[in-house]
């Protein structure tokens, strides 16, 4: 049953207000942008592990996913198939995939070109040995840097640069999809289906696919790779999500109109409440993926102190 025009209209400005009063503080603290390491983006946190495994998961991960987002929705639905946030999220994760797998190609070429083979490796490490015993060749060279691998010696020289324009898009899409991903999963499986009362919402194997293949995706990745993932950003999250709803605003004034999703119609009573529920919840999910992170530096850094570099 519809609601009163003024109310609609109301409700529509309220959500308009909602969105637009923390752009402005978002966007200073997206542009305090914090050091950034190049080599962060595509080594993994395991001292052991080649980053052509980090490639090859990232590129499996990318072809997957666009394979289930076009064969089960697109083909279905066509452009219809992206009204949810839920199809908007797992478009997201898609392109840091795909991003991250051209990263990953660059930092493997990096490190072939740095990375001695292991005979060359081996020859170094005798040539150490050596220099230790021979007074004369340390007044040519320094034992320190004479042992020090080439790519050690370009990770040290890179901790004074910043990574390039694509490695903070790269970083912006991670940390956005991580809080869309806990935000979709958990509202749809805390909420939607033991809750829903809506006879055309059923949970089928693509639905279900939909809401776990990108946090399962994604915590791997997260498991894998050594970027940090700092508090104040966020921002970036909240302004994803403040682009949907504007994207959904947009369409409420052509009266189209969808099925449940993590932001209903906006002429549902009381949907200023709700609207004010989800952006509170953006900060618990985000917290959600800081404490899976500060988890996985704290655990691995005490069961694996060898084999795992912390991310901190």
């Amino acid at each position: 049953m519809d609601i009163d025009p003024f109310w609609d209209k109301w409700n529509a400005a309220s959500i308009g207000a909602l969105v637009i009063s923390p752009v402005p503080l978002l966007v200073l603290i997206i542009l305090e942008r914090a050091a950034l390491r190049w080599s962060a983006l595509w080594l993994p946190c395991w001292r052991s592990m080649h980053p052509l495994w980090i490639l090859v998961f990232r590129s499996c991960a990318a072809l997957c996913m666009s394979w289930f987002l076009y064969s089960r929705m697109v083909l279905l639905d066509g452009i219809f198939a992206f009204y949810y946030y839920t199809q908007w999220t797992f478009a997201l994760v898609i392109i840091y995939f795909v991003i991250g797998a051209c990263i990953s190609a660059h930092g493997c070429w990096i490190y072939s070109k740095y990375h001695p083979p292991d005979n060359e490796e081996a020859n170094g490490l005798l040539e150490g040995d050596l220099e230790e015993n021979c007074p004369l060749i340390l007044t040519y060279r320094t034992k320190q840097n004479r042992s020090m691998p080439k790519l050690q010696r370009y990770l040290e020289e890179e901790k004074h640069q910043n990574a390039r324009f694509w490695g903070y898009v790269m970083q912006a899409i991670y940390q956005a999809s991580a809080g869309a991903v806990v935000l979709t999963d958990i509202v749809f499986w805390g909420l939607l289906v033991p809750f829903s009362s809506d006879k055309h919402f059923k949970v089928n194997l693509i639905t279900a696919s939909m809401h776990s293949v990108n946090a399962i995706f994604l915590l791997l990745d997260t498991f894998l790779n050594s970027m940090s993932f700092p508090w104040f950003r966020i921002g970036y999250f909240i302004l994803w999500s403040c682009s949907y709803v504007a994207f959904q605003m947009f369409l409420h004034n052509w009266d189209l109109s969808w099925g449940p999703d993590l932001f209903p119609e906006l002429n549902t009573p009381w949907i200023i409440l709700w609207y004010f529920v989800m952006a509170l919840l953006h900060i618990h999910c985000y917290g959600f993926y800081v404490l899976i992170i500060k988890a996985k530096n704290s655990v691995f850094s005490k069961c694996f102190p060898n084999a795992y570099i912390s991310s901190d």
